[in-house]
């Protein structure tokens, strides 16, 4: 067998492992060497199919262990594994079609006739899956389990994740070996996670959280895992007693928050709640510890990046906080017209150095170049500031920035505010065109309160006691729900195309 970093820790310890790997909502196993086997099977058809280290992969479908199973081919043939939100349209599917060239594509019958008329594939390497059947037109029991791993080096591409677009179309990060094996090796010694844990898995797995964080780990320790297709308050509330481990987004915690059966007693054997892709208020923060007696532990990743912060396992857990820089990785806040790192309690861009930082925009040169700087530092795009006790606190996004008549206003700073009324059940400041001060903070907010005039009222009244006059909203309007993507992000540009911002 060849060398490959991800296969020698993650899947070589388990080929003749019978422990159960995957427990499904019915109460079946499948064990890891059972699922092991399944993915030898699908890495010997991958070969069948022509597939040669360095060929993409893509891959579009529902929640399933098919997810999971063409990621560990690809680990062992050397290709490069491709997964996209089976959300996406024809049209955004196309662009990922045409972007990352891939050798195969793996997708639902239906996803497969709409590619078919595209005409921008070899219909021969677009392959029907099914969540249930799998390959629905070969027989994976047919083929022989693959013999022969390929031989990978630590540097070398093992998947491209695409960036949310949220300023243009979304970029393929390339993400090494070593990218994802670091990172997963160090998270699971920082969470103290071993094979006695029992992990709830609710997340996507076409994104980092919830393939690379927790499904990284799960192989690195052995561990056993809840294994659902989305998330359930009701399957949740049924599954914790039997778990110890969750890792969920803030939406999550606030479901939970609003659910009369989570309280100490049905959390008693849970070990650890993890918060990230989203920020999380200090409010449900608050409210959780409250309730359950267990503090959220928040972290802080990327795509790019996957995590690069952590709030301690054992040690203090800051509301509002994403915590400390990972071991072996550095991060820095630089001015924004200086690019001079700043002092504490200073807000800049977040800058980022270590082993788990991506290798390079897939076929975007520009991209690289404006991402790095001159010592190798990746440009995140998000604002933030180290605390005299170096927990990194995060302000938003830069395209998020409002500046407004010359003064910087991060939104963050007033949607906490906002977010601590009894009444709000979440908000959003974001920036609307202004003649004279070329742009006003906006307060959209979803309440459960009917009388909206009284609550305006109180809210200005609130944030005139808190806040400088330039940065209290100039209008506060009303949704029912905020868009959000599939990590439960607010997705703000869609906010503005819903007030035509």
């Amino acid at each position: 067998m060849g060398h490959s970093l991800l296969f020698d820790n993650l899947i070589k310890p388990h080929l003749h492992n019978q422990d159960p790997f995957l427990i499904y909502k019915d109460g079946s196993l499948l064990s890891y060497q059972d699922f092991f086997s399944l993915s030898k099977k699908v890495s010997q058809f991958l070969l069948s199919q022509g597939v040669a280290k360095g060929d993409r992969v893509l891959f579009q479908l529902e929640k399933s262990v098919y997810g999971l199973a063409v990621y560990a081919a690809c680990i062992m043939t050397g290709a490069i594994y491709v997964p996209i939100n089976d959300q996406y349209t024809l049209e955004e599917t196309k662009y990922f079609i045409s972007d990352s060239r891939p050798k195969i594509v793996l997708c639902s019958a239906n996803r497969k006739s709409e590619i078919d008329h595209l005409n921008i594939i070899n219909p021969s390497g677009v392959i029907e899956i099914d969540p249930i059947k799998g390959l629905m037109q070969f027989q994976l029991q047919e083929y022989n389990e693959i013999e022969q791993i390929q031989r990978v080096n630590d540097d070398e591409i093992i998947a491209f994740l695409y960036t949310s677009g949220t300023t243009g179309k979304s970029k393929a990060v390339a993400l090494s070996q070593n990218n994802l094996f670091s990172n997963a090796s160090v998270l699971k010694d920082f969470w103290q996670i071993t094979k006695q844990d029992r992990l709830i898995h609710m997340l996507p797995i076409f994104h980092t959280h919830g393939l690379f964080v927790a499904m990284n780990i799960t192989f690195l320790s052995g561990l056993a895992v809840y294994f659902y297709e989305k998330f359930s308050l009701s399957d949740l509330e049924k599954i914790i007693p039997n778990a110890t481990l969750l890792m969920g987004v803030p939406t999550y915690y606030k479901r939970m928050n609003e659910s009369p059966l989570i309280n100490k007693e049905l959390t008693r054997n849970m070990r650890l709640f993890i918060s990230g892709s989203a920020p999380l208020s200090s409010v449900d923060h608050q409210e959780f510890f409250a309730k359950t007696g267990h503090t959220i532990l928040e972290r802080y990743g990327m795509t790019e990046t996957n995590m690069n912060t952590s709030n301690p396992y054992e040690g203090k857990r800051k509301p509002g906080s994403v915590g400390l820089p990972l071991p072996n990785i550095q991060i820095r806040i630089t001015g924004h017209d200086t690019k001079i790192p700043l002092p504490p309690k200073q807000t800049g861009m977040i800058e980022i150095k270590g082993p788990n930082v991506f290798h390079s925009y897939w076929n975007n040169d520009q991209a690289n170049q404006e991402s790095f700087t001159d010592d190798g530092f990746f440009i995140t795009g998000d604002l933030g500031y180290l605390d005299e006790e170096g927990y990194v606190h995060i302000a938003g996004r830069e395209k998020d920035l409002i500046i407004s008549g010359g003064f910087n206003i991060y939104p963050k700073e007033i949607e906490d505010i906002l977010n601590g009324h009894e009444a709000i059940v979440e908000s959003a400041v974001i920036a609307k065109e202004n003649k004279d001060l070329g742009e006003v903070p906006i307060a959209v907010i979803v309440t459960k309160n009917k009388n909206k005039d009284q609550l305006i009222e109180d809210l200005s009244q609130l944030l005139s006691q808190n806040l400088a006059k330039y940065k209290i909203p100039k209008e506060i309007t009303f949704l029912d729900e905020l868009p959000r993507n599939a990590m439960g992000k607010i997705q703000k540009s869609e906010i503005k195309d819903l007030l035509s911002y």
